[in-house]
């Protein structure tokens, strides 16, 4: 690990970063699939370097908070010989590269991405001068399945589609979340994403730092245009880019729906998606979790961006056992419990910019909720301690702004509560300047809002869309508009 004056803003496993807590190391985890050694080897680590916990990302990374001291040489080598550093350290801060957590065993899926991303991986470890690209630098590969990655913004998407009916699938090229409208075959993925690459690299030799940041794909698509980078990117093919006006299909993806148990491809077998509170394990569950997955599976574990996991090919005879003994782990597979689809960043106990203390009042405050109100429906809860919104990039159903909040002589700490998609990053600011003691009472009274006058499988994002936002406070508040 480098010193602490070199420490990196954005941290890998060899490189970590400085955080208010410590030193955070990231540990790419390649489609988010981990093995059996791997988990011990990661319990291992983390017991001995760090306070005895682990947090799933929203890149289905893994990454250890608090570290006290440099980890030793041959630990290093035992990680690589496991596959969980990189061979070539010069990359191993490149941004993981993310797929379905339900690659290779989706019922609906066109495609198998496991292949790809293990091509991607080997290539990046194979060309070390990609590191001049931005650590930021992100690939995804969608095989059309039900859990879809497709909304997760990657710099660079390769998604799955059928030309016709049971043909042979081809994959349609996304650029920072737009459709370029090019089609690629599966075999020439990796040559695509290579001469993407090699591009981006060139711009970068020409592109000044901005304090002393490397520039982000998203610049280059800004300075060059998306088809003067795609006709410099097409000079480096042995072949011509190939176009089709055909969109890929609307399909619904439903929230936090791989939570719970669900059919494979393979008859007989089922997967058991587990709910993981802001994604953080403890070392021992992750053995016990991966002592479960040798018992009763295939003996690995799937990491999901939605910072919780799956366990795969379960006998669908053995389910009723593996459910209650991730039950008596002190996890559930419910996707409707508020902790469920719970997300924060790291809040001010590890981050300098934060306002507010997430984590802590994320986990009280659903901890508040769930004894005075059920829910049928998943609900997605992000709590963000400042405008930047590390932790989930979209708004969907509810978000919570950390604030100052000024009261007389002195500042506390507060929340602005947000619902819905739309008017500003955020979603509608429907409680503004709330108090930590007064986050629970104001969000159940919303929550309590949305469940008496929603439509039928309405989410509350949907619902505080459609709502007319001075009706929906009249709701919220109606003392207060009865005195006006």
């Amino acid at each position: 690990m480098l010193s602490l004056s070199e420490l990196p803003a954005c941290p890998g496993l060899f490189c970590g970063s400085r955080a208010r807590d410590g030193i955070l190391s990231r540990m790419r985890i390649p489609g988010g699939i981990l093995t059996v050694p791997q988990c011990r080897s990661i319990a291992n680590l983390v017991d001995r370097y760090s306070t005895g916990c682990l947090q799933i990302t929203n890149r289905a990374n893994l990454q250890i908070r608090e570290l006290h001291s440099e980890i030793a040489a041959e630990v290093w080598q035992d990680l690589q010989e496991l596959g969980l550093a990189s061979r070539r350290v010069e990359v191993d801060s490149i941004r993981n590269i993310m797929a379905s957590p339900t690659a290779g065993i989706d019922r609906q899926q066109l495609l198998d991405t496991r292949p790809l991303v293990a091509a991607w991986d080997n290539y990046l470890q194979t060309h070390p001068e990609l590191s001049e690209l931005s650590a930021k630098f992100s690939i995804g590969f969608d095989g059309g399945e039900s859990v879809s990655i497709r909304d997760f913004r990657n710099d660079i998407l390769l998604a799955a589609t059928e030309v016709k009916p049971k043909s042979s699938p081809i994959c349609r090229l996304f650029l920072n979340g737009t459709n370029t409208g090019i089609t690629v075959k599966v075999s020439q993925c990796i040559s695509v994403l290579a001469a993407l690459a090699n591009a981006y690299l060139e711009y970068t030799k020409y592109r000044p730092r901005i304090e002393g940041k490397k520039p982000r794909l998203r610049q280059l698509l800004g300075d060059w245009g998306v088809e003067n980078y795609l006709k410099r990117v097409e000079k480096q093919l042995p072949f011509a880019w190939q176009k089709s006006s055909i969109e890929l299909p609307n399909r619904a993806i439903e929230l936090y729906g791989h939570l719970g148990i669900h059919p494979q491809q393979k008859s007989g077998f089922s997967y058991l998606g587990i709910a993981v509170p802001l994604g953080r394990l403890e070392s021992q569950q992750l053995r016990n979790l991966a002592k479960l997955a040798q018992n009763w599976a295939s003996s690995t574990l799937r990491l999901t961006p939605w910072q919780n996991l799956l366990i795969s090919d379960i006998p669908n005879t053995q389910l009723f056992e593996v459910k209650q003994q991730v039950a008596d782990l002190g996890l559930h597979s419910s996707a409707t419990h508020l902790d469920s689809c719970l997300v924060a960043c790291a809040g001010s106990s590890g981050c300098a910019s934060a306002m507010t203390d997430t984590q802590s009042h994320a986990l009280a405050m659903v901890k508040d909720l769930a004894q005075k109100l059920t829910i049928d429906r998943p609900i997605n809860i992000h709590f963000s301690g400042c405008e930047k919104s590390c932790a989930q990039h979209s708004p969907i159903d509810l978000t919570l702004v950390g604030i100052q909040i000024k009261q007389q002589n002195q500042t506390i700490a507060g929340y602005d509560i947000y619902a819905g998609t739309t008017d500003s990053p955020f979603g509608r600011k429907i409680f503004p300047g709330v108090r930590v003691a007064e986050i629970a009472s104001f969000t159940n009274k919303l929550l309590q809002i949305y469940q008496r006058w929603r439509s039928p499988h309405e989410s509350l994002g949907e619902f505080v869309d459609r709502s007319a936002i001075d009706q929906l406070q009249q709701l919220l508040n109606p003392k207060k508009q009865n005195h006006k």
